[in-house]
């Protein structure tokens, strides 16, 4: 991250008790932190954030209603045009799922809502290319990849991180994962595209790529996450 110096960055599964936005944002410098709590049960324990290096201007948050899953979004003002920057993490179940679809929804009426001139919609939105939900995003949006590399990324998720669990926690993690894989997708080593920079007509794309998508040199089976990164340099 030191290397790419992104100006914004959407973080999904962020750990609210060890704040690690805020410890990312700390080690990477001048990055302002704005964080959104998941709501129910899991309101203490995790949410999402955006980083910033630009001036925001405002803040909101959309509770997307089941599974605790939210919405955010940022406001700029960048060469005297209004921009939006939002994040979310939508809905988790195999395959389709109508309650994403319904988080997608509210996630599009709510943007709608929302005046500016330019929008940039991030996340992990547990939805392949080819599921309705990102068939939904697609009406209203253009995939940053896509737009790039005339498709969408290989896979996205899920990357050969290894728990630091103990052997049993790792077993069970990785014998349930391959189970899941299996109902949904008839593959016990499932992989695929989850993860998404969505951008509107105010917006052009110049490049969007795969990141973070290599090891520690001294571990191969440390990464920054169980997903790959997205970034795209994008211009108004």
């Amino acid at each position: 991250m030191n290397d790419l110096q992104p100006d914004l960055v959407a973080l999904q599964e962020v750990n609210l008790h060890f704040n690690t936005a805020q410890w990312l944002a700390d080690h990477l410098g001048g990055y302002t932190v704005h964080l959104c709590p998941k709501t129910g049960k899991a309101k203490s324990r995790e949410g999402i954030a955006i980083l910033s290096r630009l001036p925001i201007e405002g803040e909101a948050h959309l509770d997307l209603q089941r599974q605790g899953r939210v919405a955010q979004y940022v406001r700029l003002k960048i060469k005297d045009k209004r921009l939006i920057v939002a994040n979310t993490h939508l809905y988790w179940e195999p395959g389709e799922s109508k309650e994403r679809m319904n988080q997608v929804e509210r996630l599009l009426e709510w943007l709608r809502t929302t005046p500016a001139d330019a929008a940039i919609v991030c996340g992990d939105f547990n939805s392949e290319p080819h599921h309705l939900s990102t068939k939904r995003m697609r009406k209203h949006f253009v995939s940053a990849h896509h737009a790039s590399h005339g498709k969408e990324p290989d896979y996205t998720c899920p990357t050969p991180l290894t728990s630091k669990r103990n052997k049993v926690e790792q077993f069970a993690r990785d014998v349930r994962h391959k189970v899941l894989n299996f109902v949904a997708h008839q593959d016990p080593l499932w992989r695929g595209t989850l993860d998404y920079i969505f951008v509107n007509d105010g917006v052009n794309v110049k490049a969007c790529d795969v990141i973070l998508n290599k090891p520690a040199p001294h571990d191969p089976t440390l990464y920054p996450s169980d997903h790959f990164g997205l970034m795209a340099t994008l211009e108004l």
